[in-house]
């Protein structure tokens, strides 16, 4: 693996801890992007539910362009994993856009 602590974490981490472990943070992945979707349906103002689902949907693209990338479907780009990966302006831009969904879902 050429750089197995950035852009193929996901393996290092079924390595790790295993099928349950690879399975648990797929399911983590699915939850949180249940939760944006859930959110969005929630929200009152229809700027703020399309403005959840971009979100939800800019999550989910990074995630499956990766999980492409990891099994081999998808030429290596760099995409990070999200949450997972190492790299600062990646995990701000996560963390930023889930702060604002769960600001959006108060509002």
């Amino acid at each position: 693996m050429p750089e197995k602590h950035t852009d193929f974490i996901f393996t290092t981490l079924a390595e790790e801890f295993g099928f349950v472990g690879g399975v648990s943070l797929l399911g983590l992945y699915a939850l949180i992007i249940l939760f944006c979707v859930a959110s969005a349906v929630k929200n009152k103002d229809r700027f703020s539910s399309l403005l959840t689902l971009g979100i939800a949907l800019n999550f989910f693209l990074f995630f499956a362009v990766n999980m492409s990338m990891v099994m081999g479907l998808a030429p290596v780009v760099g995409v990070p994993l999200p949450m997972v990966s190492y790299g600062g302006s990646a995990m701000f831009l996560d963390t930023t856009d889930r702060v604002r969904v769960e600001d959006l879902l108060r509002g």
